[in-house]
């Protein structure tokens, strides 16, 4: 048959829009931190004291909270640049905003994050 037009009406295609995404942020505000990896675990009972220690051996932080632990209030973070892109569809282009994001603690701790949107905060 026809699979083609708008809309999610067959669902089970694409990567669906909202709802069932990103499991419960701020329902309680501020919660406790329960780990869920290992690496998370051991960071909280303060079996490792740094992130030079993580970084040691390689291991892969797979929770924004052991990077909050550890470098808390000291992060700044800076827009670099954020730039248009554009898809061809049918009905003309669609257009996303790719951000790219530079977040640090002046102390050499580094991060980069990239990230397309449908629409950018002012």
């Amino acid at each position: 048959g026809f699979r083609g037009g708008f809309g999610g009406g067959g669902r089970g295609r694409g990567r669906g829009r909202g709802r069932g995404r990103g499991r419960g942020r701020g329902k309680d505000g501020e919660k406790e931190w329960m780990p869920v990896t290992k690496l998370g675990r051991l960071v909280k009972d303060a079996k490792i004291k740094t992130l030079e220690e993580i970084y040691l051996f390689s291991l892969p932080i797979k929770e924004f909270e052991i990077i909050d632990y550890f470098l808390g209030p000291n992060l700044k973070d800076e827009v670099l640049k954020v730039i248009p892109v554009q898809k061809q569809t049918r009905a003309g282009q669609r257009t996303r905003f790719k951000a790219y994001v530079v977040i640090g603690d002046f102390n050499g701790h580094l991060g980069l994050g990239i990230k397309c949107s449908k629409e950018v905060a002012t």
